[in-house]
């Protein structure tokens, strides 16, 4: 058993090692490439953080200010500071800090025609589409491919070779345990990691259901008022910085880039993802020929059917939290009725 175990783990450290060895510059380049974008999402993250704060300690003046500024964990210069020098080594070719335990799954996803042409592969591609554009979009469903290819191997490796060395000092139990929990250790971290991808893709279209109602509604108004559609959708889309705003943005950007309102509409419907969204854009790539009376009267309808489902859609939310609250509320129940029964019955007890 013991020896069997050892084999295993010996053989995966061993394929992990080679495929290691088999990194190309590309697979490096690609690492670095990884890193430096979530290094530039970080830094953009905590520029908006900075730009608030100082807002709000130029709204406090007198006590306020001074209570405000001393609450104030400061701005995010040094932390900024610090990626931006990461990522200038970084695209000047120094690698040796990116992640190495990832290099292997590049190799794998190449070698393997089979995994890199997977339905899970089309499956991230269709989702990191969603959520870093189409520009990005390769890149990151290869590099979460890849972790999720060289993360189990070396993982379990580990945990046989581990578990192999308490079964050789006699520890059978422990050793089982090891093997047993380390294992299931792996591959939940291993789904976590593609469940994030997934959980992240839906709450960014629930945030793009919930502001739709906001968007068709002005977009309505604004159309009907006289406004030309593409004026109003770029109107529309500067007016907030939420999802669906920015999504809007990027469209009236490729309008203004000179591509063709079929092309641009039908990238803003694959990137939301919605059949709200979807229902929207299509309505204005049908109607760009009829003008603003007919696009305008389709809107409304659309601003009025938008609100209603949001509507029903709090109220649905609201009877799901009420079912979610009914748990607590009876074990708090349970819990005072046992603090008032167990004095009365011990009084009963002493009688």
């Amino acid at each position: 058993m013991i020896i069997a175990i050892t084999a295993i783990s010996t053989a995966l450290t061993v394929f992990w090692l080679v495929m290691l060895g088999r990194a190309t510059a590309e697979d490096w380049i690609a690492v670095a490439y990884n890193k430096v974008y979530d290094n530039m999402t970080t830094i953009e993250k905590l520029s908006q953080k900075d730009s608030l704060r100082r807002e709000m300690r130029l709204r406090h003046r007198g006590l306020a200010g001074v209570v405000a500024k001393l609450l104030d964990s400061g701005d995010y210069e040094k932390k900024i500071k610090k990626l931006s020098q990461k990522n200038e080594i970084l695209q000047d070719g120094d690698i040796r800090k990116v992640n190495i335990f990832v290099a292997p799954g590049y190799v794998i996803s190449r070698e393997y025609e089979a995994i890199g042409k997977s339905h899970i592969h089309k499956t991230l591609i269709i989702e990191c589409y969603e959520l870093y554009g189409k520009k990005h979009a390769g890149y990151k469903a290869k590099h979460l491919l890849a972790k999720l290819l060289s993360y189990p191997i070396i993982g379990i490796a580990a945990t046989l070779a581990l578990g192999a060395v308490f079964m050789g000092a006699g520890n059978t139990t422990a050793g089982n345990a090891v093997l047993l929990i380390g294992a299931s250790l792996v591959l939940i971290l291993t789904y976590a990691m593609y469940d994030e991808l997934r959980e992240k893709v839906r709450k960014r279209r629930e945030a793009i259901v919930k502001q739709f109602p906001n968007v068709v509604s002005k977009l309505a108004l604004l159309v009907t008022s006289g406004m030309i559609m593409d004026r109003a959708w770029k109107e529309t889309a500067y007016s907030q910085e939420l999802e669906l705003f920015r999504e809007m943005q990027k469209t009236s950007e490729e309008l203004d880039n000179l591509v063709s309102p079929e092309a641009a509409y039908s990238n803003f419907i694959s990137r939301c993802n919605t059949k709200e969204t979807a229902r929207l854009a299509s309505a204005i790539i049908q109607n760009l020929s009829k003008g603003n009376v007919e696009i305008g009267r389709l809107l409304k309808d659309m601003a009025r059917e938008a609100w209603q489902e949001r509507r029903h859609t709090a109220r649905r939310d609201a009877e799901k939290a009420n079912s979610k609250l009914m748990i607590p509320t009876m074990l708090l129940f349970l819990a005072i009725l046992v603090m008032l029964m167990v004095p009365i019955a011990m009084n009963f007890t002493g009688l």
